[in-house]
């Protein structure tokens, strides 16, 4: 099949490919894309093995059990300025919250706590102090979202 060849001063629209590409070229790419390839998934792999602190701007440990006088969370005292304490307790109530705190004078009295900054299942069963913003809540008498979390004891 030939090709059609233009009348003088016309452009042709439809172009061959150049069939003589050089094969040196596209092996040259080929290992490069995979040397990519290659550093990204190493670093991204690397990157996913790193310890992450508590959760939080001041957090101190990366330790599940978390020791006494461990900070963790935002210091701003603005938005986060309602302050309680007692013992953190998985299990929210009638779907608000996902914990609890438990606080002398009864279940009347206990506290249930979101948090959109620190990770609170690192707190289970510690006496904890914590700074939050009270939430309105159908069913719990006090629903907080904790911005910064101390442990007491």
């Amino acid at each position: 099949m030939e090709e059609e060849k233009p009348a003088s001063g016309e452009e042709q629209i439809v172009h061959s490919f150049d069939k003589s590409a050089n094969p040196l070229i596209t092996s040259r790419l080929l290992i490069i894309l995979g040397i990519v390839l290659l550093v990204g998934i190493g670093s991204g792999y690397l990157l996913s093995r790193q310890k992450v602190g508590l959760g939080g701007i001041t957090g101190r440990s990366s330790s599940s059990s978390a020791p006494k006088g461990t900070v963790a969370g935002s210091n701003d005292t603005t938005t986060f300025k309602d302050i309680t304490e007692g013992v953190l307790k998985t299990g929210g109530t009638d779907g608000e919250g996902a914990y609890h705190l438990v606080r002398p004078g009864g279940d009347s009295q206990n506290v249930y706590l979101t948090s959109s900054i620190v990770d609170l299942s690192k707190f289970i069963d510690k006496k904890i102090k914590v700074w939050g913003q009270t939430q309105k809540a159908q069913h719990a008498g006090w629903l907080m979202d904790v911005g910064k979390i101390e442990v007491l004891e």
